[in-house]
C-alpha cells in the first residue's frame, strides 16, 4: 500500500457487485446528464434573452437553473469517470472541495427557493407594490445573500476535513464525495464535524422549509378572499411551479436525510440510489417543471427551434 496511509487517495464506488454492469449503468446517468446541461442551460439562455422576461420571478429561476448546472458539473463528472473508466482514485484536496461545492449548493438551492417563495408571497398578497418591493437591486442582494449563506456557512466543517489524519478504510461508498461519508474515515475527534451539520441543516434547510409553509398559508389565505373563481385560478397558478420544485427538492432532502440517519438496515444499494435522485432529479426536473406551466418560456422555446430550424 502506501508508506503515509493518511496521504493515500480515497477510492470512490460505483455500484458495489455490479461493476460488469457499469457500462450499461452509465447510459442512463448520460442521458440525464445532458438533460440537465441542456434544460438548465436552455433556460438561462431564454431568461437572458428574452426581455420580457426580465423580472424578479425569472431572475430566481436563473439562479435555480445556475444552481442547479453546478451540482450537476460537480458531481457527474466524478460519477461518468468511475462508470466510463473505472476510474476510482480521487485526491483528499479534490475530494474534500467536491463535497464543499455539494453541501454549499444545497443551501444555496434552499435559500434561492425561499427567495422565489418570498416573490410568490409579493406578488399575491402585495401585487400594487411588487415592483417598488423587488428591485433589481433587492433581488440581486437576496440572490448574493443566498449564495454567501450556502459558500460560508459548510466552510468549518470542509475546513476540518483538512486537518484530519485519516488511517481508516480509504473507500467511499459513493462516486463522488460527501462530507458525513469522509468524517468517518478520520482518525480524529469529529464530534464537531457530527453536530455542526444539524445544526446548520436545522437553521437553513429545515427552517427554509417552514418559512416557505408559512408564505403559503398566507397566500392561500389571500386567494380564498378573491371573490372571482378566474382570479383566484389565476393566482394559484402563478404558484404550482415553485411549489412543484420545493416539493421535488425538500422530499429528496428529507428521504436522503432519513436514509443516513435511520437506515442502518437498508441495503447500501438504496442508500446510493437516493444520493443520486437527490442530485439529479431536482436539476432534471426543474426546467421540466417551468416550461410545461409557464406560457412565456415556452414561447420562448419554441422561438429558439424555430430559429434554428431556419438557421439550418
Amino acid at each position: 500500500m502506501w508508506s503515509n496511509v493518511s496521504a493515500a487517495p480515497f477510492l470512490l464506488t460505483g455500484f458495489p457487485g455490479l461493476e460488469a454492469a457499469h457500462h450499461w449503468i452509465s447510459i442512463p446517468f448520460f442521458a440525464v446528464y445532458i438533460s440537465v446541461l441542456l434544460g438548465n442551460g436552455t433556460l438561462l439562455y431564454l431568461i437572458k434573452d428574452n426581455h420580457t422576461l426580465h423580472e424578479p420571478m425569472y431572475y430566481f429561476l436563473a439562479m435555480l437553473a445556475g444552481t442547479d448546472l453546478m451540482v450537476t458539473l460537480t458531481t457527474m463528472p466524478t460519477v461518468m469517470g468511475v462508470l466510463w473508466l473505472n476510474h476510482r482514485e480521487i485526491n483528499h484536496g479534490a475530494c474534500f472541495m467536491q463535497a464543499y461545492f455539494i453541501h454549499s449548493l444545497s443551501i444555496v438551492e434552499s435559500g434561492i427557493l425561499l427567495a422565489m417563495a418570498y416573490d410568490r408571497f409579493i406578488a399575491i398578497r402585495n401585487p400594487l407594490r411588487y415592483t417598488s418591493i423587488l428591485t433589481n437591486a433587492r433581488v440581486a442582494t437576496l440572490g448574493v445573500g443566498a449564495f454567501m449563506r450556502g459558500f460560508i456557512s459548510i466552510m468549518p466543517v470542509i475546513l476540518g476535513l483538512f486537518s484530519f489524519p485519516y488511517c481508516h478504510s480509504h473507500i467511499l461508498s459513493h462516486a463522488f464525495c460527501l462530507h458525513q461519508e469522509v468524517m468517518k474515515l478520520a482518525c480524529a475527534d469529529i464530534t464537531f464535524n457530527r453536530l455542526y451539520p444539524v445544526v446548520l441543516v436545522s437553521l437553513t434547510v429545515f427552517l427554509d422549509s417552514l418559512i416557505i409553509l408559512f408564505s403559503y398559508i398566507l397566500i392561500l389565505q389571500t386567494v380564498m378572499g378573491i371573490t372571482s373563481g378566474e382570479e383566484r385560478a389565476k393566482a394559484l397558478n402563478t404558484c404550482i411551479s415553485h411549489i412543484g420544485c420545493v416539493l421535488i427538492f425538500y422530499v429528496t432532502v428529507i428521504g436522503l436525510s432519513f436514509i443516513h440517519r435511520f437506515g442502518r438496515n437498508v441495503p447500501q444499494v438504496i442508500h446510493i440510489i437516493m444520493s443520486y435522485v437527490y442530485f439529479l432529479f431536482p436539476p432534471l426536473m426543474n426546467p421540466i417543471i417551468y416550461s410545461i406551466k409557464t406560457k412565456q418560456i415556452q414561447y420562448g422555446f419554441f422561438r429558439l427551434l424555430s430559429q434554428c430550424k431556419f438557421g439550418n
